[in-house]
């Protein structure tokens, strides 16, 4: 039996991972953790029987224990006892579905201590790339990776010579948006943006869609995972969301991962790898899915793209700038802070005004961070 832990078990990623786990005899829940929503633990926690479960708001620690007296479970709290799960070593595989750059540090820990790690938080290897990869390398530990598109990738990839590989193909729905006239951006409001025409996601990643920031994270992302050189992984619009990404041989081949726009699929790939089990998905079918179609992604509507592009090729600490302020202005629009078009107006002025520097350590990352946070809430004025 395989031994999961999962942080962020009441998201998005998190509650379809226990799904999964509901349905799989061969795998088993070992801890889970929340940000604040404690009725769900609670549930969570009397279902799975886990051994430990972390609630990072404290306030809500006295509340898990009264409702969990009759369990035999360990209550952790804070952050603190997030990073004490990140390092437990007793598991098999650790599901990180925690939302923004706060998840690196529980990415950066699992694999300080040998441990494989299902990454839904394509933030962790956005911020610090390459010191989790010198720790994967140093610890023999393994990145499985979540997104739909990186786990398509990975699927392509797998028995293949990376030396064959050409391109990676990211492909993208294009989001709400698509369709909409430039002019009328300034008008978009949060319940537009958060209206996804195929996948069932997150606020965050709903958000991020919309812009398609998304597929900027995701290309930084893919050049850490998988070493490919930056100017060979494209971006492709797929509206029908059916193939979720390629990947393009020497020899003009291209693989393709198809299936329907559930994060079940990646999700159930990475938690039973290298099995392939039954899943819960039902059969695709082909006759109801029969036209797919391709476009170029507008970089003038989605300038959040080539923000990113610009970022990974100046390296150094813009793509931790990119991530960090893109974070906040997405939680400021959710707020009814700012507008739409300011969320990439707001990370392109910051990426011009950055002096760039080195990260050689986690520190370096987290003084970034909070230099970052603190200029762009002033800009807010939050």
């Amino acid at each position: 039996m395989k031994k999961i832990g999962i942080h962020g078990s009441t998201g998005s990623i998190g509650t379809q991972a226990l799904n999964i786990i509901r349905n799989d005899e061969n795998l088993n829940c070992v801890y889970l953790s929340a940000y604040s929503n404690a009725d769900l633990l609670v549930k969570q926690a009397l279902e799975f029987k886990p051994k430990y479960i972390c609630i990072v708001d404290v306030t809500k620690v006295e509340y898990l224990k009264e409702k969990l007296l009759s369990l035999d479970v360990e209550i952790l709290s804070g952050v603190n006892g997030l990073k004490e799960l990140s390092k437990y070593q007793e598991i098999d595989l650790m599901l990180n579905a925690l939302v923004g750059y706060s998840g690196m540090i529980h990415t950066f820990i699992a694999a300080e201590n040998g441990i494989d790690i299902a990454l839904a938080n394509k933030e962790s290897l956005v911020v610090a790339g390459n010191l989790i990869n010198k720790k994967i390398k140093l610890n023999n530990s393994k990145i499985l990776p979540v997104d739909s598109e990186h786990s398509a990738i990975w699927q392509c990839m797998e028995g293949e010579n990376i030396d064959f590989v050409k391109n990676i193909i990211l492909t993208g729905s294009g989001g709400p948006f698509r369709k909409l006239d430039f002019s009328k951006f300034k008008q978009i409001t949060k319940n537009d943006a958060l209206k996804h025409p195929n996948w069932s996601m997150g606020s965050k990643i709903t958000i991020d869609s919309a812009t398609m920031m998304n597929k900027g994270l995701e290309v930084i992302e893919a050049f850490w995972l998988f070493d490919i050189p930056i100017d060979n992984i494209e971006i492709v619009v797929h509206p029908q969301s059916i193939i979720h990404s390629m990947v393009e041989f020497v020899d003009g081949s291209i693989k393709a991962q198809l299936g329907a726009p559930s994060m079940t699929i990646p999700i159930h790939y990475a938690m039973n790898y290298p099995k392939r089990t039954k899943s819960i998905m039902p059969k695709f079918n082909f006759f109801e899915n029969s036209s797919l179609t391709f476009e170029k992604p507008d970089l003038q509507k989605f300038k959040c793209i080539k923000l990113a592009y610009d970022a990974i090729t100046s390296g150094d600490s813009y793509p931790l700038v990119l991530n960090v302020v893109n974070d906040i202005c997405v939680d400021a629009f959710l707020k009814d802070q700012i507008t739409f078009i300011e969320i990439s107006e707001n990370i392109e002025e910051e990426l011009q005004l950055h002096n760039p520097c080195k990260i050689n350590d986690i520190d370096s990352i987290f003084n970034i961070i909070d230099s970052t946070k603190n200029k762009i809430l002033k800009k807010i004025g939050k």
